[in-house]
């Protein structure tokens, strides 16, 4: 029996072209969690507030264990306000950060994120004794526009350990809830100063609780990230 003979496939003709954008020319993603658009960011405004994530690469360990969170808690006190940047609430979880900040625009927030993720990174890679990269991407930002939007973030944010399946009581140590004034009851006072600063913007100091105040037991909503 004569050898089969493999299947030829016409190959596609591709003419040179001159100018315009090469298909999947660019900068690539990069990272267990890359995707962050690397578009212009959208123009923000100072009355308000914005959701802010960015993940850590894979072989950093997780931040919730006491000694990495402490370096994370004095990156954010030394960098809460700065370049008109304040970052108000935030949660660490075990890979990702979240912020809720304000900021006077896109500049600002460009300036702000930029000097507290260095220092983070600076920080971390100090304590690991450890050099290289420690986010996966670029940080990805979202503007909180409604009262209603801005309570959703609130809980996807004090309340995002609940998301990855843990039952804290009454609030995540590892989030800015002891120092957040809109839960329903009040939590257990603070044991150390407060890493943020407190909101200024309407929306996240008074607007949203037009919705309610937030219960301890309150889950995330999906499609928030």
């Amino acid at each position: 029996m004569p050898p089969v003979q493999p299947r030829e496939h016409q190959q596609e003709l591709v003419f040179p072209t001159w100018g315009g954008k090469r298909r999947g020319a660019g900068r690539k993603p990069k990272g267990a969690h890359a995707g962050a658009p690397h578009d212009t960011r959208p123009a923000l405004s100072r009355h308000e507030p914005v959701h802010v994530t960015t993940h850590l690469r894979p072989e950093i360990p997780s931040l919730r264990g006491p000694a990495l969170r402490a370096v994370i808690e004095r990156c954010f006190e030394e960098g809460c306000e700065r370049f008109g940047f304040r970052l108000v609430h935030y949660s660490i979880q075990s890979s990702h950060l979240h912020i809720l900040a304000e900021v006077e625009d896109r500049h600002a927030l460009s300036r702000g994120m930029q000097g507290l993720l260095v220092r983070i990174a600076k920080r971390l890679n100090k304590f690991l004794g450890r050099k290289g990269s420690v986010f996966a991407d670029r940080y990805f930002a979202k503007p909180l526009t409604t009262p209603k939007v801005v309570r959703n973030a609130l809980v996807y944010v004090l309340q995002n350990a609940r998301k990855h399946g843990m039952q804290l009581w009454p609030i995540d140590p590892c989030s800015s809830g002891s120092w957040f004034d809109g839960w329903e009851r009040p939590p257990p006072p603070p044991r150390r100063a407060n890493p943020g600063v407190p909101p200024r913007t309407w929306l996240l100091s008074t607007g949203w609780k037009r919705h309610g105040l937030i219960r301890f037991e309150e889950s995330p909503r999906t499609g928030l990230e």
